[in-house]
């Protein structure tokens, strides 16, 4: 009796989140670029053949990896920006939320975090897109917020990347670090953001 099109649909998603995860698991030693197609369908257990259904290559599947690791965090980084709150416990929110998700995900900021300079262009660009976004977004945020007054836009796409840019070396900074360095990883980002924080209060002196 053949499977009903709900049924094979919700299979196919199955077999393809296994191969996802599978990929992810085996990039924990390797980059992508040196990534067999035969190593992800061996681990998985499904025939080569198997993987075309879902991915056209391995830069493809490396792809919606990058979705997979960083589309999620777009309400996370917008909200930290918007909360209520003076600057001071925005940042110590943020900071608390980066440690929250490098511990929830920490093969995925691995990935992110070599991928975002390495040898699969078509990864570097997903990476650099979703970067971008992100700092659109934040740029957003930050437009709408008193402090943003008589700011010009450049100047204030200028501010949201150097916040993105410290909230991704955050997360690579945490990952990295033993569990007694964490602590001490946390106040460094504080402080670095609120650096920031205190040169945007002064630009237009």
């Amino acid at each position: 009796m053949s499977h009903s099109p709900g049924v094979r649909q919700a299979q196919k998603q199955k077999t393809r989140q296994a191969l996802l995860d599978a990929a992810l698991g085996l990039l924990e030693e390797q980059s992508l670029s040196s990534l067999g197609l035969r190593e992800v369908t061996r681990a998985v257990g499904v025939a080569p053949t198997a993987f075309y259904r879902h991915f056209h290559s391995i830069a493809d599947l490396g792809v919606a990896l990058v979705e997979e690791a960083l589309g999620s965090l777009h309400p996370m980084i917008s909200g930290t920006v918007s909360a209520s709150g003076d600057s001071d416990e925005r940042i110590d929110r943020a900071v608390a939320l980066i440690a929250r998700h490098v511990r929830e995900h920490p093969a995925h900021i691995r990935f992110v975090a070599r991928e975002r300079n390495g040898g699969v262009q078509g990864v570097r660009a997903a990476i650099a897109e979703q970067m971008e976004r992100f700092t659109d977004e934040v740029k957003a945020e930050l437009a709408g917020q008193p402090e943003s007054a008589g700011w010009s836009d450049g100047d204030l796409l200028m501010l949201a990347g150097l916040y993105v840019d410290q909230m991704l070396m955050t997360a690579g900074t945490f990952l990295e670090a033993a569990p007694e360095e964490q602590e001490q990883v946390a106040r460094v980002a504080g402080r670095r953001m609120r650096l920031i924080s205190i040169g945007r209060r002064h630009w237009l002196d």
